[in-house]
C-alpha cells in the first residue's frame, strides 16, 4: 500500500505555491499575455544587403543566422524570410519601442582581437617623419581602455575580481573610471599575482603618443621577424609598425560616420572596413584612435559565448570561451604582454570595445568582456556572438515599420471561445458520469487552467513567450491529456472498490496502479512536445512548446492538487458511505454491496 501523507497539508502547500506565482506576476507587471504576429502584429525590419560578395548562398546564410539570434533570445515566434536577392525581412511580435531584439538583428557581430600599436586623441594630426626611439620608453599618457588584465583562479563566470588603484601607479596616471571597465580573462592554471584581482591602473602604452602622432619604435628580434607564425609576426608588427600604416593613423579623425578604417598594407590606402588581414584604424567610445594589428584570434575561433552576473559582482559580464586555436593564440599573447605596457584591443563590428593591457599568462580559452553592460545589453550580445557574425554587410539605413496581425481580429476571440467550449464539455460530461467526483474533475481543471494563465504571464516576462493561435490550440488540446489523468485514476478506484476495498483504501491502491500509467502517458506526449519542437520551425514550435508546458502543468496538478482532494474526500460519509449522487455507490459500480471500511467478502458483480 502507498504511504500515507497528510492531504490537507499537501493542498495547503500546493496553493502556497500558486500564490507565489502570481506574486511573480504582479511583480513583472503584466496582466495579460503578449500575443505573437498572427494575432497582435509587431516590428517589421527590412535589412538590404551591400556590396559585391551577396550570394542567394550568404542571403540565406544571413538569414538563418539572425532566425537563430532572434528566435534564440526567448520563444518569440519571430518569422525571417529573405525577399528577392537583398533583402533579410524580420517581424518581431511587439513594437518597436519595446523590442530588444532589433539591435541584435541589425549588429555585425564581428569580434576579432587585434594588438594596439598606437594610440592617442581621435584628431588628424600633422604627418610627421618617422624616426626610431629606439629606447622604447612610454611618454606619459592615459591609457585610453582603462584597466589591466590579471588572471583569476576561479572560472570566468564566477570571478570576483574587482578593480582597484594599483600601487605602482604614477600620479600622472589615474585610472579612468568612466572607461569600459577591463577585458578580464582568467586563467585557472597560472597567475602572476596570488591574490587573483584585477587592478585598474592605467599605464602608457609603449608606442603611445600624446599628441596622437605615431613614430616607429624599436626594432624587433630577428627571431620575431623572421617568424612565419601570424601572432608572432603581428607581435612583431606592434613593436615596429611599418611607415604606410603609421601614416595612416596620423592622417585618420573619429567622426560620426568614420569609426574604422582598414589600411591596405601595400599602398597605405585606408579604405572602409574591417579587412582582418590588414591593420586597422579604429575609435572607441571614449573618441580615442587606435592603429591595430591585422587579426591574432577571430569571433569564428569563439566556441560558446553567455551573460551573467558573476560571483560577489553586481555588473552583468559576456563570458567567452575559445576553442583550441584561439585558447593557442591567447596563450601567445599573454606570454608575450605580460609585465608589459603594450595594449591589445577587443574589437566588435570595427570599433574597440576595450583596450588592456596583460598582468598575467591566459591559458585556459575563457574570457570575460565587462563594461557598461545591462542585463539585455549584455544578453543581446552574448546571443549575437554565439550564433556567429553575418556573412554579409547590410546597408546602415534599416527600414523599420509596424506592421498589423495577419489573421482576422476575431481569430483570437474565437480560439479562446473554442478553448471554453472544449473545457465546459468535458466538464459536464464528468459531472454526469462521476457525480460527486466531477467536482474533483471540475476543481482540477479551474487550478489547471489558473496555474497555465500564471505561467503563461511570467513566461512572457522571462522568455519574450508569445502566445500564437497555434499555440491556444496546444493548449486546448492539453485539457483532453489533463482530462484522460482523471478517468484513469477514478476508473482505477472504481475497480479496487469492486474488489471489495473500501473507499479509502481504494483511494490509495487505485492511485499506486494509475500515477504509473499517467506518467507514461504523459511521457509519451511530452517526448511528442519536444520532438516537435527541436525539429519543427515557425508556428509548430509554439504549438509544440504550448503542449509541452500544458503537459507538466497536467502532472503537477495530478500530484499535488487531484490525489490530495480525493484523499480528503474520501474522509467524508458522502463518498465512503456511497451516496447516489458521489458516484461511487454501489449500483453506479455494478455491485450488490459496497464496503463500509470493515472486512468483507466482494459483492458479486451485475
Amino acid at each position: 500500500m502507498a504511504r500515507r501523507t497528510n492531504p490537507l497539508r499537501t493542498l495547503v502547500v500546493f496553493f502556497l505555491g500558486i500564490a507565489v506565482m502570481y506574486g511573480l506576476v504582479a511583480l513583472a507587471g503584466s496582466w495579460s499575455p503578449a500575443l505573437g504576429l498572427d494575432l497582435e502584429g509587431g516590428t517589421r525590419i527590412r535589412l538590404a544587403a551591400t556590396g559585391d560578395g551577396v550570394t542567394t548562398e550568404s542571403l540565406d546564410e544571413a538569414r538563418g543566422i539572425i532566425d537563430a539570434r532572434v528566435n534564440g533570445s526567448g520563444v518569440t515566434e519571430a518569422e525571417v524570410t529573405t525577399e528577392g536577392n537583398k533583402y533579410v525581412v524580420v517581424e518581431v511580435p511587439g513594437d518597436s519601442s519595446q523590442s530588444k531584439l532589433v539591435d541584435v538583428v541589425k549588429r555585425q557581430a564581428q569580434l576579432r582581437f587585434r594588438l594596439v600599436a598606437q594610440y592617442g586623441a581621435g584628431t588628424a594630426q600633422p604627418t610627421a617623419a618617422p624616426t626610431a626611439t629606439g629606447s622604447g620608453e612610454p611618454t606619459p599618457s592615459t591609457t585610453p581602455g582603462g584597466g589591466v588584465l590579471l588572471p583569476s583562479e576561479t572560472p570566468a563566470a564566477s570571478s570576483s575580481s574587482t578593480a582597484k588603484p594599483s600601487p605602482t601607479a604614477s600620479p600622472t596616471k589615474k585610472a579612468t573610471g568612466k572607461n569600459r571597465a577591463p577585458f578580464v580573462l582568467p586563467d585557472d592554471s597560472q597567475s602572476a599575482d596570488p591574490t587573483g584581482t584585477a587592478t585598474a591602473t592605467d599605464g602608457s602604452s609603449s608606442t603611445g603618443s600624446p599628441t596622437g602622432t605615431a613614430s616607429p619604435t624599436a626594432t624587433p628580434t630577428d627571431a620575431a621577424a623572421e617568424s612565419k607564425d601570424p601572432v608572432d609576426k603581428a607581435l612583431a608588427w606592434q613593436q615596429n609598425p611599418d611607415e604606410k600604416s603609421l601614416a595612416a593613423y596620423n592622417a585618420f579623425a573619429c567622426g560620426t560616420d568614420t569609426r574604422s578604417q582598414s589600411v591596405n598594407p601595400n599602398t597605405g590606402e585606408a579604405v572602409e572596413g574591417d579587412n582582418p588581414n590588414w591593420p586597422l584604424l579604429s575609435c572607441d567610445d571614449q573618441g580615442q584612435k587606435f592603429l591595430l594589428s591585422v587579426a591574432v584570434v577571430e569571433g569564428t575561433d569563439l566556441s560558446d559565448a553567455s551573460a551573467g552576473v558573476p560571483q560577489n559582482q553586481l555588473s552583468w559580464v559576456v563570458n567567452l570561451e575559445f576553442n583550441g586555436h584561439g585558447t593557442e593564440a591567447f596563450a601567445k599573447v599573454s606570454n608575450a604582454l605580460v609585465g608589459t605596457e603594450d595594449l591589445f584591443a577587443i574589437v566588435l563590428d570595427g570599433n574597440v570595445l576595450s583596450s588592456p593591457r596583460m598582468d598575467g599568462r591566459i591559458n585556459n580559452g575563457r574570457a570575460q568582456i565587462s563594461g557598461s553592460f545591462n542585463q539585455e545589453s549584455a544578453q543581446a550580445l552574448a546571443t549575437s556572438l554565439r550564433y556567429g557574425s553575418l556573412p554579409i554587410a547590410f546597408e546602415k539605413d534599416v527600414s523599420v515599420e509596424t506592421i498589423g496581425p495577419s489573421l482576422a481580429g476575431n481569430q483570437l476571440s474565437a480560439g479562446i471561445y473554442a478553448g471554453l467550449i472544449g473545457l465546459m464539455a468535458v466538464m459536464i460530461y464528468c459531472l454526469i458520469y462521476y457525480r460527486g467526483l466531477g467536482l474533483v474533475v471540475l476543481a482540477s481543471l479551474i487550478v489547471a487552467a489558473s496555474i497555465t494563465y500564471g505561467v503563461v504571464l511570467l513566461l512572457g516576462a522571462a522568455a519574450n513567450f508569445t502566445l500564437t493561435l497555434p499555440g491556444i490550440a496546444g493548449l486546448i488540446v492539453a485539457v483532453g491529456i489533463t482530462a484522460d489523468s482523471f478517468i484513469v485514476y477514478f476508473e482505477r478506484i472504481r475497480d479496487e472498490m469492486r474488489d471489495g476495498k473500501s473507499m479509502r483504501v481504494a483511494v490509495e491502491a487505485g492511485w499506486a496502479r494509475a500515477r504509473n500509467t499517467c506518467l507514461a502517458a504523459d511521457a509519451v506526449s511530452l517526448l511528442a512536445a519536444v520532438v516537435l519542437y527541436i525539429f519543427a520551425a515557425g508556428v509548430v514550435r509554439g504549438f509544440a512548446f504550448a503542449l509541452g508546458v500544458s503537459t507538466l502543468i497536467d502532472l503537477v496538478v495530478f500530484f499535488w492538487f487531484t490525489h490530495p482532494m480525493v484523499s480528503w474526500l474520501s474522509r467524508f460519509r458522502f463518498f465512503n458511505q456511497g451516496h447516489k449522487l458521489s458516484g461511487l455507490d454501489a449500483e453506479a459500480l455494478g455491485i450488490d454491496k459496497i464496503n463500509l471500511g470493515t472486512p468483507a467478502t466482494a459483492g458479486g458483480r451485475a
